[in-house]
């Protein structure tokens, strides 16, 4: 298997806001053109690579398509006020983590990317009791060290503010920054496809990464309307056990990926990847998910007259903070299992499927 690790830290380490994600697509496209048939983007900018399965003597090949999703949370600039530049969240950010944090300010009248750093107001300067607690987003402000009207010059309302944290390798095989929700998962879908070059599949495979699942998980919607896959699975991070996550909703880093089971997944798929899994020894937890998945698979099972859906996860520890922290041998067992699950696919398996 090869080392998935380089091309994580690079992805992990450029911007790609949702609604904003071009900066990581481009480096999605450059490494998954070798490993796909066809490669194309969608209305709203997700990326579709095709890589064709060899069942004969129809006029159209099943298919299954893979979602993963490229967009990241971020900031929107809301005003500038005396050169410090105050923000609004895109996507859920706790602000709790935020002051201190190095961002990048992607400066729209320059066309700069402006390092600067989140900063709040001395406590005894804020109104009466908000100054106790966690500061407010309201009250946050980014310093960029440039005068008011050279901020002036460059910063737009409604530029995009990336967090700007290094990818850093932490003990244990694991690897810390921003972003690694979900492209993770990005790295184990190209794990997939790289297996794939070696395995035979009947099936046409669909590797997505979607656009604006943070905000409104319009890209898989579209893109599962557009393909019109037979089965879906979307692959993404899940709580890691850790400070504060020690009950059923959190699963250890480093024993492998969890299977969805809830009303978004399909039981058959749940029960085909189990099998799998089994037989070729890749451990895996069960993870409940007893209302919406809160990934890309709600969207893609409701989408037309609804797609069978399956939903695999990677432990995460900081989920939606500068300094998330993930299991490289959790994202390369994700990434053989979808590989070994696609080859499993038999010409004839939709005649088996049945919600029971």
């Amino acid at each position: 298997m090869s080392d998935i690790l380089p091309f994580l830290k690079s992805i992990i380490s450029v911007s790609g806001l949702s609604g904003y994600e071009t900066p990581v697509a481009t480096l999605i496209e450059q490494k998954w053109t070798p490993l796909v048939d066809e490669l194309s983007r969608s209305r709203l900018g997700s990326i579709h690579g095709l890589k064709k399965g060899s069942v004969s003597g129809k006029s159209s090949r099943p298919s299954v398509l893979i979602a993963t999703h490229m967009d990241a949370i971020g900031l929107m600039v809301t005003r500038v006020v005396d050169g410090f530049i105050y923000v609004t969240n895109i996507g859920g950010i706790d602000p709790r983590v935020l002051p201190g944090t190095p961002v990048t300010v992607h400066a729209s009248k320059s066309g700069e990317e402006l390092y600067g750093v989140v900063v709040m107001p001395p406590t005894n300067l804020l109104p009466e009791g908000e100054g106790t607690g966690a500061m407010p987003l309201k009250y946050l402000m980014i310093d960029t060290g440039l005068t008011a009207s050279e901020v002036s010059k460059r910063v737009s309302i409604g530029d995009v503010v990336a967090f700007n944290t290094e990818a850093t390798d932490i003990a244990g095989g694991c690897v810390s920054g921003h972003s690694i929700d979900n492209r993770a998962s990005i790295a184990a879908l190209t794990i997939c496809l790289e297996e794939l070059q070696s395995k035979s599949h009947l099936w046409d495979v669909w590797a997505v990464t979607s656009t604006q699942e943070e905000t409104s998980l319009g890209g898989a919607q579209t893109s599962a309307y557009q393909i019109r896959p037979t089965i879906a699975i979307a692959v993404d991070v899940t709580f890691g056990k850790g400070t504060g996550v020690q009950g059923w909703e959190g699963h250890e880093l480093g024993k492998g990926p969890t299977l969805g089971i809830g009303p978004t997944i399909h039981p058959f798929l749940h029960k085909q990847f189990k099998e799998v899994a089994e037989k070729v020894e890749i451990p895996f937890a069960v993870e409940p998910m007893p209302s919406h998945s809160s990934t890309d698979g709600d969207a893609l099972q409701l989408t037309a007259e609804g797609i069978p859906t399956m939903v695999v996860s990677i432990p995460m520890r900081y989920m939606h903070t500068p300094v998330e922290m993930i299991s490289i041998k959790d994202i390369q067992r994700t990434g053989r299992l979808l590989a070994e699950f696609v080859a499993s696919l038999e010409a004839d398996f939709m005649t088996k499927i049945a919600w029971d």
